[in-house]
């Protein structure tokens, strides 16, 4: 882990854009950093109220700023930054309006269009003064059942430009998991596209509606367009009660000159969602102000992200790195949006788009990186990949055999930056940065801002040794509520019983000599496949429906630089776990929940561990078969039965 891979000349430091805002610090403050990351840092964290009003000032936010910096408080997520300033999150990123390429879209079967800022903006301006006409107001919600298409980023910027709150969920998610998200926001308008394609399959999405319609009674308006480079529907589908409008009729209404309404700075932006092990999923509430300034510091500070710049991820709607992508066009860059399997009838498709689009940021999971490493293919003379100056990936960590293996076969004078947060900051805890060297398996460091640190259980700060991820200071896009969460009492519990008045994300995490960072994995039972955070309540819901099963635990095992869902279950008397039995769960659990949701492994038990209380205790097997010891087995009302997880041929291959 300390073998050197890369670091940056001296000419890409001194114009990268981390210098220039040292260089603003400096001048407005009168400190000196000297390219010294680690001197930076600290200064950001001591000095938080001056910092991220820097970053508004440095990254040139449009709005009213307040002159009050910070609004201090005992809790630490009632802490508020520029309080009373105003600004629209919309007006900050449609900042060009001219023939520049804003957006590219490009499908699994090679169909491209671009946009450019005007086109995107007229569309834009269009949407918000619909949703006017609908009667659609500040802080209604406004769904999305959509692919990652162009059409969902002119919806989704059209819906906050008037200050409704956006939530998004991608069409691989069930009827179910859909109605389970958006039945506990009530949105007035639902946002859908007729079809989209995985993997060469069409997959038609209308015929969900009148499912999921009749479970949302608050929908009143549904909105149609058609999947890129695609037919017009021939004939609109009707529905009871519900008036269907098309993206043509939208756009032939009379474009307006929409002026922007500033917002607060707290203002509701998005719903964004984190499942649990129990319940529905969490709706969390995420606010407009926070969400920008975290992004523009992350784009141009650490990804050194510039004007012109093509910047690509690879996600979907329904995933936060897809918040994360669009907000890069506060920074004048434009963005490249891909929807379809990334391996779509040849291994090295992304990596082709990336050449042929220019691409400057190329952003992907750790699990397509391992994939590519697993074909033991050299790119680095079939693409020059000449404008590519970083690379991102997230999701899960980062294997230094993936490391090695970019440099080696992907391009080698590169910005591989490994980066981690999640779904409730909408943005980073540990990611990548200019002035400090990339080295084989790690996180290069903080986040500027973020006073991340790894605690043991005492709550003591360690080095070298396997503990929780924590943040001990306040920072603006932390999530401003729960939707329908009494008391914020959701809330705490999930980020502050283990430490008090502390963030704590549940990861374990390991910091090392030269102040980087190791994602071990998840601390709690959340599931997180390919990078993707799953509650295992959607499981359990989908289990309990079938009668030939007693009871059932879910877990995830680390597995190939990734994570796997295994689920237990035991058996009623006379039920056989037949293949016939296996092919009936996991289509059960793909069809209503998502594919992302189907175990990888499904294993019949003849007991579950449970506490005195009788509640299942799913953390302690899932230590069993990572390997770790279980601590506090007093606790349990049946510790005998955890012999059975123990070396498990099943969960060896």
């Amino acid at each position: 882990m300390d073998k050197k891979l890369w670091e940056a000349s001296k000419k890409l430091k001194d114009n990268s854009n981390l210098f220039k805002f040292e260089k603003f610090i400096s001048n407005k403050y009168k400190k000196t950093f000297n390219k010294d990351f680690e001197k930076l840092h600290k200064w950001s964290v001591n000095n938080p109220q001056n910092f991220w009003d820097s970053v508004w000032d440095f990254s040139r936010v449009k709005g009213d700023k307040n002159k009050q910096k910070y609004k201090k408080s005992s809790k630490f997520y009632k802490n508020i930054f520029l309080p009373k300033s105003k600004l629209n999150f919309t007006e900050n990123l449609l900042i060009k309006n001219n023939s520049d390429k804003a957006i590219t879209f490009i499908s699994e079967n090679g169909y491209r269009e671009t946009k450019n800022w005007k086109k995107l903006n007229n569309n834009v301006k269009n949407i918000s003064s619909f949703l006017k006409k609908l009667k659609i107001k500040s802080k209604d919600r406004v769904a999305a059942y959509m692919p990652n298409i162009p059409e969902t980023v002119e919806a989704f910027l059209g819906t906050v430009a008037i200050g409704s709150i956006w939530s998004s969920c991608s069409p691989d998610f069930g009827i179910n998991g859909v109605v389970e998200r958006f039945s506990q926001i009530k949105p007035k308008i639902l946002f859908v596209t007729n079809e989209y394609f995985y993997n060469g399959k069409r997959i038609n999405i209308l015929e969900r509606i009148p499912n999921i319609i009749k479970r949302l009674p608050s929908i009143k308006h549904i909105v149609i367009t058609n999947y890129p480079g695609k037919p017009e529907l021939k004939k609109i589908p009707k529905y009871k009660n519900i008036k269907t409008y098309t993206w043509k009729y939208i756009h032939q209404q009379s474009e307006i000159d929409l002026k922007f309404q500033k917002f607060d700075f707290e203002h509701e932006l998005a719903i964004l969602y984190s499942s649990g092990t129990t319940g529905k999923p969490k709706c969390i509430c995420h606010k407009t102000g926070g969400v920008l300034l975290q992004h523009l510091k992350e784009h141009q500070l650490h990804c050194n992200i510039k004007e012109n710049d093509n910047v690509f991820y690879f996600t979907t709607c329904g995933w936060m790195m897809w918040n994360w992508l669009i907000s890069v066009l506060a920074s004048k860059a434009s963005i490249v949006l891909f929807d379809g399997s990334p391996m779509y009838k040849k291994e090295d498709l992304l990596i082709k788009i990336a050449n042929k689009e220019d691409i400057t940021l190329f952003g992907v999971s750790a699990k397509y990186i391992d994939a590519l490493r697993k074909t033991n293919l050299n790119y680095t003379k079939k693409y020059k990949l000449s404008k590519l100056r970083t690379i991102c990936s997230t999701g899960s960590p980062l294997s230094e055999d993936s490391f090695n293996y970019v440099y080696k076969n992907i391009k080698k004078n590169v910005h591989l930056a490994s980066i981690s947060g999640g779904t409730d900051i909408v943005s980073c805890f540990v990611l990548g940065n200019l002035y400090q060297p990339v080295y084989s398996g790690v996180i290069q460091n903080k986040g500027l801002g973020m006073n991340v640190r790894v605690f043991n259980e005492r709550g003591k700060s360690i080095t070298n040794k396997k503990g929780e991820l924590v943040c001990v200071n306040p920072f603006p896009s932390m999530p401003l509520k729960f939707w329908n969460d009494k008391n914020d009492n959701k809330f705490k519990k999930a980020y502050f019983n283990k430490f008090k008045n502390i963030w704590h994300h549940g990861d374990y995490a390991k910091i090392t000599n030269k102040n980087g960072f190791i994602i071990v994995g998840r601390s709690d039972t959340t599931l997180n496949p390919g990078g993707v955070r799953l509650g295992t309540a959607e499981i359990y819901s989908e289990i309990e429906k079938f009668k030939e099963i007693k009871e059932s635990l879910v877990v995830g095992q680390s597995w190939d630089n990734d994570i796997r869902i295994v689920l237990f279950v035991i058996l009623n008397s006379k039920q056989e776990l037949t293949e016939n039995l296996l092919k009936k769960i996991k289509l059960q659990i793909r069809k209503n929940a998502s594919p992302r949701h189907v175990p990888h492994k499904i294993i019949q038990v003849n007991d579950i561990p449970r506490t005195k209380s009788g509640k299942i205790v799913e953390l302690a097997v899932k230590n069993i078969i990572e390997g770790n010891k279980i601590k506090n087995k007093e606790a349990l009302a049946n510790p005998l039965s955890l012999n059975q997880y123990i070396n498990i041929k099943e969960l060896q291959y």
